[in-house]
């Protein structure tokens, strides 16, 4: 699998902790020529830059070693892994964030260099008090997981009630045996694509679930659109981007868009973007990046990796539940099957257009988008009470350091 390779990505807001869940790895070649920036367990990683800008994490022991990017910091040796844990809280307490910030060098994005970090102050009490903190902020992180994991329950039902009110049943997923790995096919279907793995057996047995069912081709009920920005006018000194990973793919949000100077404009930021469009990632697409603009949004740029879907026939389809449909295991299901490549599959847009849209009267795919913003609000509620949690953790954690603990 290669050598864990750590990003600001990866160093999540506030808690201390690593996010492994979406790790990307470098070969042991490419590792061998940085070994400046090798990482092991118990070292503190912090953002020097970026969306996660002062954030810090600790190396977990479930990582042998790893490697970080450039725009990360790396605090080894630091003699136990009670003082590396005390280390990363505090400087995620506002205290040490807002003594980080004071150390920015950068203008419009935030950058602390090395040579700045080095004079971070940090508070550091005796042993028995850095003992306290990470005690206190460790139960305020089991808290929080608590409150989370009631979150993506609720969120994670989603889909079971999409389908159950669709009336579209999947069988379970086959198993990995010679024989269902092996498919007959029409040879007119081959003079359209000639992977194998477009004519697996799920994705077989999906199209004929929907086809039980009204639906029309996506195609049909909507069209893409070809608006781009000429990486000039429309702006100030800076402007508004969306990048991919800026979704949270768990709810469909924009979670941020980042300010960028125009004579720093990547290539990729061309596609223009309004409010009530839905974005679809054409770039590993069965990840389900996508998200529905709201109308308080300003026009953006997004990335050329983004399909934009802006006229819908709301005749045949409520706008909420495509975006809903599109999110769901069927949507993303069929995104899959149509992608191409190896570690970066993608899907071009006529595939994208050739994704089957279940279409129910229009009343029923009103009610449906209805219930699963309720549940959205319900889960995202949770996840307000679970950040609270950990705040309430740093309070009791500030007080601790600045002596008003009980």
């Amino acid at each position: 699998m290669g050598i864990p390779f750590i990003r600001v990505a990866d160093v999540t807001h506030g808690d201390g902790t690593l996010n492994t869940d979406e790790m990307i790895f470098i070969s042991e070649e490419a590792h061998q020529s940085i070994k400046r920036s090798v990482a092991f367990p118990g070292d503190v990683i912090i953002a020097k830059t970026g969306a996660t800008m002062g954030a810090a994490s600790v190396v977990p022991d479930e990582i042998v070693e790893a490697n970080i990017r450039g725009d990360l910091a790396l605090v080894g040796k630091l003699g136990s892994r009670i003082d590396a844990d005390y280390l990363s809280t505090f400087i995620n307490t506002d205290i040490g964030y807002k003594l980080f910030w004071r150390l920015n060098s950068g203008s419009t994005r935030g950058r602390v260099v090395i040579s700045n970090l080095k004079k971070l102050p940090i508070v550091w009490p005796d042993t028995v008090k850095r003992a306290l903190v990470v005690e206190t902020i460790n139960e305020g992180r089991r808290q929080r997981n608590i409150k989370l994991a009631e979150a993506d329950a609720l969120l994670t039902s989603i889909d079971d009630y999409l389908l159950a009110e669709l009336g579209i049943t999947l069988p379970p997923e086959p198993e990995n045996t010679i024989n269902r790995r092996t498919q007959r096919v029409q040879f007119s279907a081959i003079q359209q694509r000639l992977d194998p793995n477009f004519f697996a057996q799920k994705y077989v047995d999906m199209t004929e679930a929907i086809a039980r069912q009204p639906f029309k081709l996506l195609r049909d009920i909507c069209s893409l659109s070809s608006e781009t920005w000429d990486q000039k006018s429309g702006f100030g000194e800076t402007f508004p981007y969306l990048e991919i990973s800026a979704i949270d793919r768990t709810i469909g949000q924009i979670t941020e868009l980042a300010e960028i100077p125009l004579e720093e404009a990547p290539s990729r930021a061309r596609m223009m973007a309004r409010p009530h469009d839905v974005l679809v990632s054409t770039t590993r697409p069965s990840r389900g990046a996508i998200t529905l603009v709201s109308e308080d949004h300003k026009p953006f740029i997004a990335s050329t990796g983004f399909a934009v879907i802006r006229e819908v026939d709301a005749n045949l389809v409520d706008r909420k539940f495509l975006f809903h449909v599109l999110r769901s295991r069927i949507g993303l299901t069929q995104m899959e099957q149509r992608s191409s490549g190896g570690n970066y599959p993608a899907i071009t847009t006529s595939e994208l257009k050739r994704v089957e849209i279940p279409v129910p009267d229009r009343s029923m795919q009103i009610s449906i988008a209805q219930e699963i913003e309720r549940t959205k609000t319900a889960a995202l509620q949770l996840r307000r009470e679970a950040d609270a949690e950990l705040d309430r953790a740093k309070a009791d954690i500030e007080a601790i350091l600045l002596g008003d603990a009980a």
